[in-house]
């Protein structure tokens, strides 16, 4: 049996309240900003991004009409004149390296429709002293051509909107070198062409325990080697780890940017997100998957460049003899479900480009793993049952709950991609450039619904997941059903899979 190939972090969410508000409303849709000023791109379809670390957007180099100047020689006077000023004040840090004072817990508490400009060559450094920079619950904040670092917030924390303020717009700026995450993201925040490098555990943890965080737009950021305190050795299975963690997010549009070199995955929805749209992304070289989306629901994932990902975490498996299809585009649980709103009501991944990784798309569902089982560590339940305690028996024995309470790995339409390894050149054997559609054999809870194949057989055949109209380069192989069955491409297209109908493979490549 193959429990959970990547443990999630064990921090009990509001879920329960957050499942009602997700299910009964729609989301607000995110913005498209794409032709603001100073827009920052990394176009995927070309494949060559670009790099944003280094070139963000210089701030103006004197304070604008009705500013506020900030001292970077007065100690604590970005502290002091945002606490004497009114709301929506623009505030304009000078050149050179502002400081807050030498308390952990000093920091920045923002008023509503503040502004925070940087100058070229302006740095907000915690020093290794201060946990936070911006925190507070104040709302449509706007914080420019700054770098912010040297913060060291704990562990699942975050330095820049640390208490998820609603309506932030956080631009061309520089997060790098903290511990925990370089922000926290709020309902309808915009995160647009800033670098998030070199974090201690993410460049954003998108996460926030009130109503959750919807209208999220990522675009034109380069995220690049975070996680640099490598918690998943610290933290034996935190599952808290990688270049973007999004918590409960309802509505997220991550496009343009360029994700690479992260320890962990490079994109990870975990829990109950819904409706998002990853698109024209650049993600390469992350130790993880490239994108995983776990326990979550309607997705669409188009046009993006994925290349050589999952190398490191692949090899893992293989070093502790573990035959699980480590994947590139990761999906445990999580699939289209009409009843939440959504753009789609499914996982539609499509027109993108997957070269060297260290393995293709894995559908995964762990047939233990349902609201209100030891397996499930969310504390929560599915955005179809508000109260986990009815994921009992005997109501859960029959439908609707028997349905309900599962997270399902449903729906899921894989078509027009381009997959292509040179598994000889990686050096990896049988064990990478695989295609999977798996579950385990059921076994606990003793009162679980889900035991033996019932699982098993809903995800390979039932629960209307298809691969069609895909290219294929290299000596790829597939897994249907359980770990043990793996099989070649004319097995994989014949009954009673059906999968891949119109597609190719050509063998060269390894």
């Amino acid at each position: 049996m193959h429990n959970r190939p990547w443990s999630r972090a064990r921090r009990t969410v509001l879920l329960g309240a957050l499942s009602s508000l997700l299910f009964a409303c729609s989301p607000s849709p995110a913005q498209d900003d794409a032709t603001s000023p100073g827009h920052a791109t990394a176009p995927a379809q070309g494949g060559s991004p670009v790099a944003v670390c280094g070139h963000t957007e210089p701030g103006p180099t004197s304070a604008p009409v009705g500013a506020v100047t900030v001292d970077p020689e007065v100690r604590s006077d970005l502290t002091a004149k945002t606490d004497d000023n009114p709301p929506g004040t623009t505030f304009w840090l000078a050149p050179g390296t502002h400081r807050l004072g030498d308390g952990e817990f000093d920091q920045v508490m923002p008023k509503d429709g503040n502004v925070y400009l940087g100058a070229p060559g302006a740095v907000l450094d915690g020093r290794g002293a201060n946990k936070y920079a911006f925190s507070g619950q104040a709302e449509n904040v706007s914080i420019q051509h700054l770098t912010v670092q040297g913060f060291v917030p704990p562990r699942d924390e975050g330095v820049v909107n640390h208490d998820s303020g609603d309506g932030w717009k956080i631009e061309f700026s520089t997060i790098q070198k903290n511990g925990g995450a370089g922000m926290m993201a709020g309902a309808r925040q915009q995160v647009r062409g800033n670098c998030l490098r070199d974090n201690g555990q993410y460049g954003m943890n998108a996460y926030q325990s009130a109503n959750g965080v919807t209208g999220l737009v990522v675009e034109g950021n380069e995220i690049v080697g975070n996680n640099t305190e490598d918690w998943e050795s610290q933290v034996d299975g935190c599952g808290c780890t990688g270049g973007i963690k999004f918590w409960a997010v309802n509505g997220a549009d991550i496009r343009d940017n360029w994700v690479h070199d992260n320890r962990g995955a490079g994109l990870w929805a975990d829990t109950n997100n819904n409706d998002f749209l990853i698109e024209h992304n650049v993600i390469e070289d992350n130790d993880g998957p490239a994108i995983m989306y776990e326990i979550s629901y309607n997705a669409i994932i188009r046009d993006n460049t994925i290349r050589r990902n999952n190398m490191v975490e692949g090899k893992g498996f293989v070093d502790r003899g573990d035959n699980f299809p480590a994947a590139t585009i990761y999906l445990s649980e999580a699939g289209g479900e009409p009843r939440v709103k959504a753009r789609t009501s499914k996982i539609d991944i499509y027109r993108n480009v997957l070269t060297d990784n260290w393995s293709g798309i894995t559908l995964w569902e762990n047939a233990d793993r349902f609201c209100n089982s030891e397996a499930n560590t969310s504390g929560g339940c599915t955005l179809l049952v508000a109260d986990r305690e009815r994921c009992s028996p005997p109501d859960i024995e029959s439908d609707p709950l028997r349905a309900d309470c599962r997270w399902k790995t449903q729906n899921v339409d894989i078509h027009d991609n381009r997959f292509s390894v040179d598994a000889a050149a990686m050096g990896c054997g049988s064990m990478c450039a695989r295609m999977a559609i798996l579950s385990n054999y059921g076994t606990f809870p003793e009162w679980s619904p889900y035991k033996a194949d019932a699982v098993q057989d809903a995800i390979t055949f039932d629960q209307h997941n298809t691969w069609r109209d895909n290219h294929y380069v290299g000596p790829w192989t597939f897994t249907a059903h359980d770990t043990s069955k793996t099989i070649h491409f004319g097995q994989w297209q014949s009954t009673p899979f059906q999968q891949d109908q119109n597609s190719t493979l050509e063998r060269s490549g390894g």
